[in-house]
């Protein structure tokens, strides 16, 4: 697991930008080189109930990066666990069995996003748990 903390990075104008002025600024959370070749596998936008975990799974193929957009969840892989905010984006490697919990008073909005290198991400769910 890679956990990458929104407010470790500053915001810089976007390259189209006047630097002097812009527009847009960006924090670059990912660049190329960080991530595995392959193609998108899937773009989903999902929300996760106060009290609620995902089931521990993990993709024999599939790179998977999740992007915080709203609460504070336990994203745990295997005996590491992080705290994520908004904002906050963590990297799961193929093979990493994961689990994410939410760990506050209101839903969990996230984006899931999955690179894979062969035709699928086959998903593997297990029994162990990583979170209580």
């Amino acid at each position: 697991m890679k956990l990458i903390s929104f407010d470790a990075f500053s915001y810089t104008p976007a390259g189209h930008e006047d630097p002097r002025s812009p527009g847009v600024v960006k924090k670059v959370l990912l660049e190329r080189g960080m991530l595995q070749d392959g193609h998108i596998q899937m773009v989903n936008w999902a929300s996760l109930g106060v009290g609620k975990k995902f089931a521990p799974h993990y993709h024999e193929t599939m790179q998977e990066f999740f992007i915080l957009v709203q609460g504070t969840a336990q994203m745990a892989v295997g005996a590491e666990t992080a705290t994520m905010r908004r904002g906050d984006l963590v990297v799961i490697d193929p093979g990493e069995i994961h689990q994410m919990r939410n760990a506050g008073s209101e839903d969990v909005e996230y984006l899931a996003i999955g690179i894979t290198g062969e035709s699928d991400g086959k998903t593997i769910v297990v029994k162990q748990q990583l979170l209580d």
